[in-house]
């Protein structure tokens, strides 16, 4: 009887190629915590796990978003803060002023203040984001100062240029939602996002409104401050009013976009683990019993290679 050496040498390298693919997988698993190293593995599962990972993407994402805008909106209400308190505090000096109790002294005195609540609305409509550096009240121009002044001889502002427009941006937080909560410092356009300091659907125009009572207030002309500034001054707060709401609304919405992404991710999460982790006791089991028969299929090679051929001839 002959011996078919190819034959044999042929299954025991088959044999030998088998066991160590299988040891590779079983070893890649127990490194990677998956249990799925491709497609072949599990079509379904991997299919199921590479959707979960692309929707995991844009969970990060939107929870980025939600992040930035957060900050951003906290840094808005702190100026809508600022200028509420401004535009209270310049309402306050014209009824004061109005009633015609105060001597021109006070009156001058009065000026001087308001000139300074110009300063600190100027400054204000002017701050930055502290997150990107971006501009907050310029619109979609937001790498541009927003507001520039003019000043007189002493140093005081006579009137403003916006060098921004009414456009703003939004960012997505969800599959089906954006969010915009920046405010342009300026629109006259009648529709869209309220100015913060002009706006012509309010009839906010919060320092013009304030450049027209330090005048009046210097000229003494009480008339006017009963008749027009307080009134403007009114249509100001209520701007700001509105601002303020507005920015509480949306910190709201932001707040449960965040909780909702959370859970999302959360849940992806666990997904992906049930469909993509490998059990490592279950694999460790499976990965001894692979290295066993390999170790035991090499001894028996070996063995069988050491035989002579008069052990086959009968």
């Amino acid at each position: 009887m002959r011996i078919a050496t190819n034959s044999y040498t042929s299954t025991m390298l088959d044999q030998f190629s088998s066991l160590q693919t299988q040891m590779d997988n079983l070893q890649s698993q127990v490194s990677t915590g998956l249990s799925i190293q491709s497609s072949s593995d599990n079509p379904t599962a991997m299919d199921e796990t590479l959707t979960d990972l692309t929707q995991k993407a844009k969970q990060t994402q939107y929870t980025s978003n939600i992040d930035s805008l957060q900050t951003r909106a906290n840094t808005i209400y702190s100026t809508l803060d600022s200028l509420q308190t401004i535009v209270s505090k310049a309402s306050e000096i014209a009824t004061t002023a109005a009633s015609g109790t105060s001597n021109s002294t006070s009156m001058t005195n009065y000026a001087d203040e308001v000139n300074s609540l110009l300063n600190e609305v100027v400054s204000a409509a002017n701050t930055k984001d502290p997150t990107t550096g971006d501009y907050l009240f310029g619109g979609t121009e937001s790498s541009t100062t927003p507001y520039t002044s003019t000043t007189d001889s002493s140093g005081n502002i006579t009137s403003v240029t916006y060098n921004g427009n009414s456009s703003v941006n939004a960012a997505r937080i969800s599959d089906t939602q954006t969010v915009s909560i920046d405010i342009p410092g300026e629109n006259t356009t009648g529709t869209g996002t309220r100015g913060l300091i002009t706006d012509s659907t309010s009839g906010a125009d919060m320092i013009n409104h304030l450049i027209s009572l330090r005048d009046d207030l210097e000229s003494g002309d009480t008339t006017a401050i009963s008749a027009t500034d307080s009134p403007n001054l009114t249509k100001d707060e209520d701007n700001i009013t509105y601002q303020v709401a507005h920015n509480g609304t949306l910190q709201n919405q932001l707040s449960a976009a965040s909780t909702l992404a959370s859970g999302n991710t959360t849940t992806l999460n666990t997904d992906i683990t049930n469909s993509s982790s490998a059990s490592l006791t279950a694999v460790a089991t499976e990965l001894t019993s692979a290295e066993t028969a390999y170790q035991a299929a090499l001894e028996t090679s070996a063995k069988i290679q050491q035989l002579s051929i008069l052990n086959y001839i009968s």
